[in-house]
């Protein structure tokens, strides 16, 4: 029983990149651009977007293969996400990084935030030859020419690429965050509202990491006053057509991120 589970899903899987795939190639590019961002709606932590550039043509069977199970970032585990990363590190053709920091969005605010650091991953990847895919919306003041697509990232196999690593990315900066602050199990929740956050919040009030910008239940109790200053990192271009270590790119990672 357990092993067909596995295989039905295995199938459904497989379908579903099948048609993400099927989806960018309608356009009749041969390289497509998609950029994504994690940690939008969380009450701590950075935005990170990513972007994706897939050469249509060069990638192999093999790498099909391997991005089987690509979708939604949403729709996967953690752990499967952790899997897919670096399938998808190894089909891009490139890969950007961007980030937007606590104090950048209290500043600056979210949305202007968000559509700065996906400009920015956009600009750092695309090509003249390279349709460009945006998640969700269009990118105001964004010189590229670009297409927003809603729902993107159950739709395009680059915005969906994008999606594994911007909320891979973010998750493991979270996860080296909770080692510095303990006890708001930023480990467990990476930032986002739950019940048992929000009750760390009550207890301990909020860390560094916490948006002041929010309008949160959960900070109605506290004294927010104090002035924010901005930090941004432009984004990090990855060339995939060098081998990069997984520790490598975790430094690449945390010297982009670190200020937050």
């Amino acid at each position: 029983m357990g092993r067909r589970r596995r295989s039905a899903s295995s199938k459904r899987g497989k379908r579903t990149a099948a048609r993400l795939f099927r989806f960018d190639r309608s356009f009749g590019y041969r390289f497509v651009a998609g950029v994504d961002e994690a940690g939008r709606g969380s009450l701590a932590g950075p935005l990170v977007a990513a972007g994706v550039l897939l050469d249509l043509e060069g990638i192999g069977r093999s790498e099909r293969l391997a991005l089987a199970r690509l979708d939604d970032s949403k729709q996967r585990s953690a752990d499967q996400r952790e899997a897919l990363y670096p399938h998808v590190i190894r089909a891009a053709a490139r890969c950007s990084v961007a980030v937007r920091s606590v104090r950048a969005i209290d500043t600056r605010g979210l949305h202007v935030s968000n559509i700065g650091a996906l400009s920015d991953c956009l600009g750092a990847i695309a090509s003249p030859e390279a349709l460009c895919l945006v998640d969700g919306f269009r990118l105001p003041g964004c010189e590229l020419d670009h297409t927003a697509v809603v729902d993107g990232d159950a739709r395009s196999a680059a915005i969906a690429a994008a999606s594994v690593i911007a909320k891979v990315t973010r998750d493991r900066y979270m996860h080296r965050a909770a080692e510095t602050y303990p006890g708001w199990n930023f480990e467990g929740n990476v930032g986002y509202s739950t019940p048992e956050h929000r009750e760390a919040i009550l207890a301990n009030g909020i860390s560094p990491l916490h948006r002041r910008s929010f309008a949160s239940v959960a900070y109605s109790q506290l004294d927010l006053s104090g002035d924010a200053q901005t930090s941004e990192s432009p984004a990090q271009v990855v060339d995939m057509r060098e081998p990069i270590g997984a520790e490598a790119d975790a430094d690449d990672i945390e010297a982009v991120a670190g200020d937050a």
